[in-house]
């Protein structure tokens, strides 16, 4: 299936094909396109649109599209991505919903692969998704010890 999303990806639009790739669709192929071009490609090339103002995997209220994804797909029983879900928001919003302490954190992280000079969104996939592999290590980790809210909430 293909998916697309406003070009130049940091948190929740790399969050998501992460998300996608390992839960959903093994084979989703990314596009990554100006904003003003996503409904021509969903409509041109039936992409599900993600990310994007006003579609149904984008952000409402103060959830991210990380969220939408979970909701909609009925992944919300995995708690280990529940927590990954509070860590990317806290990155990709004002982190004003769950005060995640971890969530900054992904922030920096996220800006600094914007400026290594990887020379397009689908490397910066490539080399990002790592990172997302070890945060739901420590997701899971931190669920099996109690601390379903992370490491620094009692």
């Amino acid at each position: 299936m293909k998916w697309v999303t406003r070009e130049r990806v940091k948190v929740d639009r790399v969050a998501c094909p992460w998300l996608i790739k390992k839960f959903i669709d093994s084979e989703a192929e990314f596009i990554f396109v100006p904003e003003n071009q996503v409904s021509t490609v969903v409509r041109e090339n039936g992409a599900v649109p993600f990310d994007v103002r006003g579609v149904e995997l984008g952000h409402h209220g103060k959830k991210c599209s990380f969220e939408a994804i979970l909701e909609k797909h009925e992944l919300s029983n995995d708690s280990a991505l529940l927590l990954l879900a509070r860590i990317v928001n806290g990155a990709d919003t004002d982190n004003s919903l769950y005060d995640q302490a971890e969530g900054p954190g992904l922030n920096a992280i996220a800006e600094g692969f914007r400026h290594l000079g990887l020379k397009d969104d689908h490397q910066i996939l490539a080399q990002e998704f790592i990172v997302y592999d070890a945060l739901y290590a420590y997701c899971e980790e931190m669920v099996r010890r109690g601390k379903t809210l992370g490491a620094f909430y009692d």
